[in-house]
């Protein structure tokens, strides 16, 4: 079994980490590997040959980073290629599933909007996975139950989906605390890869174990959504907050900043 954790930005893109950093912070914790998943439109075809250059060279007996993009579609959906590295000029979210797939990729739909779920279940090309908790979108305390709803729903067409859990890690304070513990019998790249796609691995966090195929019991779900509504209403409340100081031509200080993303 190894450790780690996916949906992972570096400065790349718009993360605050270096990728050295990234595996500094990571080795410190016990995890083995990284799936990156820097926002494509960052890149040509230069600076995707020096990120995935530096992923490599980065990697050893101790530590895989595995390099892959988050694509950016219509309706502001966002994909994530795990273990792709080419490009495209596609936004229709079906044809970058289909890209991915054709790369030998993971395609997962990262962090769906409440309202792109009817959407989302129309799809005749259907991604690999649904990130079903994100904890910089859905925060550090619970996930949306609704998003495991949409996970069941699909998989009634497509049993063998499955449920994935990212950090979206973009800065230096944010919450770390979900992994993903796979089960293989080496630390590389196309073993753990493929590890996710059978669904060999489950997430952690804290006391919790959570099942690749994101089937939660009703009294595991009732819990979340009590604690995603608490959490919840604590962030909109900081965003409030925000958008007045920033209309009064103010801003949070940085030491207040920083301690909010850690806290959510």
């Amino acid at each position: 079994m190894f450790k780690g954790a996916t949906h992972i930005h570096s400065t790349y893109s718009d993360g605050e980490f270096s990728l050295s950093e990234i595996r500094d912070i990571y080795v410190a914790s016990g995890c083995s590997f990284v799936c990156m998943t820097d926002h494509a439109e960052y890149f040509d075809e230069a600076r995707l040959e020096a990120y995935v250059k530096e992923c490599r060279f980065l990697s050893d007996e101790r530590f895989e980073f595995i390099a892959g993009l988050e694509f950016t579609c219509d309706r502001r959906m966002h994909v994530l290629g795990l273990g792709v590295t080419s490009l495209t000029t596609a936004t229709d979210p079906q044809m970058v599933i289909r890209h991915i797939s054709e790369e030998g990729g993971i395609s997962v739909i990262a962090h769906p909007m409440d309202s792109a779920f009817d959407w989302i279940e129309t799809f005749s090309e259907r991604p690999a996975g649904i990130e079903v908790w994100n904890t910089k979108y859905d925060g550090r305390y619970a996930p949306r139950p609704q998003t495991f709803g949409l996970l069941n729903r699909l998989q009634a067409r497509s049993s063998d989906m499955r449920a994935f859990y990212g950090t979206d890690l973009h800065w230096r304070t944010q919450y770390r605390g979900l992994i993903q513990s796979v089960d293989c019998s080496e630390l590389a790249r196309d073993q753990i890869l493929t590890a996710f796609s059978r669904g060999d691995y489950v997430a952690i966090k804290g006391d919790f174990k959570l099942p690749s195929d994101g089937r939660l019991s009703d009294e595991l779900l009732e819990r979340f959504a009590s604690e995603h509504t608490n959490s919840d209403r604590l962030r909109k409340l900081a965003k409030r907050v925000k958008v007045l100081t920033n209309s009064l031509g103010l801003k949070l200080p940085a030491p207040l900043k920083a301690q909010l993303r850690r806290v959510f």
